[in-house]
């Protein structure tokens, strides 16, 4: 999304393409069962972890209120992104059936800039939540009401879906060149641009303005939000009030952290010529890791989803 990787020539050789060939993971042939196995773990904790988290939700009432309902949206999205991509990979696995269609591959494109800006904003919104619950404890109530943090939650979701609909847009505009491998996973634009034969430069100023803009905003909220936490906690130290935003910020802050760590790795920090190692690491990490492990980060140190927990199984159990 933020790295495009140019180059001197572009090949003139022009198709009408159909389908590209996810090319996937770089596994030797007898470690193809394993690395099914093991994704095809991770992915089904990432959805019953998730599932979980929203299901406590909803069926709480003690967990009705603003910062769990941004987390049970945060799961859906997480749950959406990860199925955008890993099921294809194991089906691509299964099967070494690595094709997919021209349509099928823009339309993941599309949804999984959807999920990812999804994240992004939502991350956001949390902060917010948390620093109007430590710097502003007397009006929470009265300024997070449910208006607020619906219009909240459909912003996010309105902004994600016209980030999405006009880099895709943008693309289809594009031709393609006869080689139509994709050396990664899933259908990435930053591959697909580099495979374009037709001239990128519209893509890519709309990829580091508005682009850069959608990422950054919500990143920058996000610093502002704890800097004036921290300045609040430093006004009145206390203990027992620094251990209270530690076990109600901590989650939110590892995911934080985890989300944009790996954001960086994917975007950021891979080769110039195309998804290296690094960088395909970080992209399962980013589709794949994060969302399984969000849910795990926010139940183990939360007593309020522990206790939600603990209920449900009673419910089930008598």
């Amino acid at each position: 999304m933020f790295s495009i990787w140019k180059s001197s020539m572009r090949p003139e050789n022009q198709s009408s393409v159909s389908d590209f060939l996810l090319l996937g993971l770089s596994i030797p042939p007898e470690q193809h069962g394993i690395f099914f196995a093991l994704f095809l773990m991770m992915y089904l904790t990432m959805m019953l972890g998730n599932l979980l988290i929203i299901l406590l939700i909803r069926l709480d009432s003690s967990l009705h209120t603003p910062m769990y309902f941004f987390l049970s949206h945060l799961a859906f999205s997480d749950i959406s992104l990860s199925s955008v991509t890993i099921p294809k990979m194991l089906v691509n696995m299964q099967t070494q059936e690595k094709s997919i269609p021209f349509v099928q591959c823009i339309s993941q494109m599309c949804f999984f800039f959807v999920f990812g800006c999804l994240d992004n904003f939502l991350l956001a919104v949390m902060a917010y939540d948390r620093y109007m619950a430590i710097c502003q404890p007397l009006h929470y109530t009265t300024l997070m009401r449910q208006e607020l943090c619906v219009s909240l939650v459909a912003g996010s979701w309105f902004f994600s879906c016209a980030h999405a609909l006009l880099h895709t847009f943008l693309l289809v505009q594009l031709s393609f060149c006869a080689n139509n491998a994709i050396p990664h996973f899933y259908c990435d634009l930053t591959v697909l641009l580099k495979m374009s034969c037709s001239d990128i430069s519209i893509n890519e100023l709309v990829i580091f303005t508005e682009g850069g803009m959608l990422f950054f905003l919500p990143l920058g909220s996000i610093l502002v939000s704890y800097i004036w936490i921290l300045a609040t906690i430093l006004r009145v130290p206390s203990k027992k009030r620094l251990f209270k935003v530690f076990s109600t910020c901590g989650s939110h802050l590892f995911v934080v952290f985890l989300y944009y760590g790996t954001v960086a790795g994917v975007y950021f920090f891979s080769s110039s010529g195309g998804p290296n190692g690094k960088g395909i690491i970080a992209s399962v990490m980013y589709t794949a890791v994060t969302p399984m492990l969000n849910p795990f980060i926010y139940s183990l140190r939360n007593r309020d989803i522990k206790q939600a927990l603990k209920i449900f199984i009673n419910r089930l159990a008598s």
